[in-house]
């Protein structure tokens, strides 16, 4: 990684590119879109726990209807721990966006991507790289593609940053040679 200095005394050294990388604009994650999208990868990856309150609702349902015992207050516990447990996973990613060691994520930045890394550029001077490695995955929805590094921390780079769609095509075509997108 190419440091920048901060004494002005040090040398400065210029960011590496590739003249084959793609591309982009200058963007900025807001802080309302990463709080949806860390809770929808958090769901995601949390599906399965879903299992645990329902089966504890159908089996109290199944008590209650054969009379064995009888209790409404287990219903409401149930919802009230899953709205907390919710309502937990809200402001730990809300909190996310208030402190200064997460800072960056919120910069904005230009990416250049290429087959060896992705260059994460704050100016022409300051930057960081980022490997391949470190994704975990790479979804598309409908207006960005999500490369998702771990739970709370992903890029996110919509479609109207890239300067053309032979842009997109040759980062799909990065992305699918990487094995993150399928071939339809």
């Amino acid at each position: 990684m190419a440091k920048v200095s901060v004494n002005k005394h040090q040398p400065v050294y210029q960011m590496p590119t590739n003249p084959a990388a793609v591309r982009t604009k200058r963007y900025a994650l807001p802080t309302k879109k990463y709080i949806m999208l860390a809770m929808k990868n958090f769901f995601k990856a949390q599906i399965k726990w879903i299992l645990l309150p329902v089966a504890l609702l159908l089996i109290n349902a199944v008590v209650n209807i054969t009379g064995v015992y009888s209790n409404i207050w287990i219903y409401v516990v149930i919802v009230v721990a899953v709205i907390l447990y919710i309502l937990f996973w809200v402001i730990q990613f809300t909190g996310i966006t208030q402190l200064a060691q997460y800072k960056p994520m919120f910069e904005k930045f230009s990416y250049e991507i290429d087959q060896r890394q992705i260059l994460m550029k704050m100016n022409a001077k300051e930057g960081s790289i980022m490997k391949w490695e470190q994704i975990q995955d790479v979804y598309k929805d409908e207006e960005a593609y999500v490369m998702v590094i771990s739970r709370g921390q992903f890029v996110h780079l919509p479609y109207s940053i890239f300067t053309s769609e032979h842009d997109i095509k040759v980062f799909e075509r990065i992305l699918k040679q990487k094995e993150f997108l399928k071939e339809k």
